[in-house]
């Protein structure tokens, strides 16, 4: 993730800590906090919660060991503003952890390999994005059969943009018009930069061109966010989350 701000960080710190006053006791703000933390094996963490010399939760102290990333995500949920960072990468990182675990886990490990393997983040982006969308058209309610297999990213955008009217084709206002087709583009760029610019590409020699940047790769992530919550937002406005308790029919 890119670098923030200290005086930003340190901004939002505060407001959250004044947010989880309002919202909750000192035993649910330790409670809520704890449930942010990942552990990645018996000895690592993304953080810890901190103690004063009482036992009780420090809680200055537990909100400056909280890494930026998990930080802007804890603000999101607490529905705090951060007008001065768009925090597309944590929200899209929110939006797939609990029901798109497979793309989930993807998008994760694109995130993990922008600096030392660029190439292979922008392929694992792109396959999370292909597999969120395969996932909306996977909808019953969308009423056929969507997709196949062999179904590239820009083929699957526009079948799924098509469903939630919203393809340039279609009879809509000129302004959803005018993002589809900017979004179609996008999908269009990062599929051909995938295909023809990553080692992930069958057949590649030494003189063919392989993404070493990780700016670019960075910027194509941030993309894949951004497109991704476009169309999830989209897809969710009109064919909301089933409950599943609600759907069961009573045998009376």
């Amino acid at each position: 993730m890119e670098q923030i701000s200290p005086k930003y960080i340190i901004s939002l710190i505060n407001k959250i800590k004044s947010e989880l006053k309002q919202q909750y006791s000192s035993s649910d703000i330790r409670a809520y906090l704890t449930r942010w933390i990942e552990y990645y094996d018996a000895f690592n963490q993304n953080f810890g919660i901190c103690l004063n010399n009482n036992g009780d939760l420090d809680l200055d102290a537990t909100l400056h060991n909280i890494d930026d990333e998990t930080l802007l995500k804890i603000a999101i949920d607490l529905e705090i503003d951060t007008p001065d960072f768009l925090p597309s990468i944590p929200i899209f990182k929110n939006e797939v952890k609990s029901s798109y675990k497979t793309a989930g886990k993807t998008f994760e490990l694109a995130c993990k390999k922008v600096n030392d393997e660029p190439d292979i983040a922008v392929s694992l982006a792109n396959s999370a994005l292909e597999s969120i969308i395969k996932e909306i058209l996977k909808d019953k309610r969308l009423f056929d059969d969507l997709y196949n297999d062999n179904d590239t990213l820009y083929k699957l955008t526009e079948k799924c943009l098509k469903k939630l009217k919203a393809h340039p084709s279609q009879h809509i206002p000129d302004e959803i018009k005018r993002i589809g087709s900017g979004l179609l583009k996008c999908c269009q760029a990062i599929e051909d930069i995938r295909s023809d610019e990553t080692l992930v590409t069958h057949g590649k020699t030494d003189t063919d061109i392989v993404i070493e940047d990780p700016i670019l790769a960075f910027f194509i992530i941030n993309a894949v966010s951004t497109i991704g919550l476009y169309l999830l937002k989209l897809y969710q406005k009109d064919y909301p989350i089933i409950d599943q308790e609600t759907e069961i029919e009573l045998p009376f």
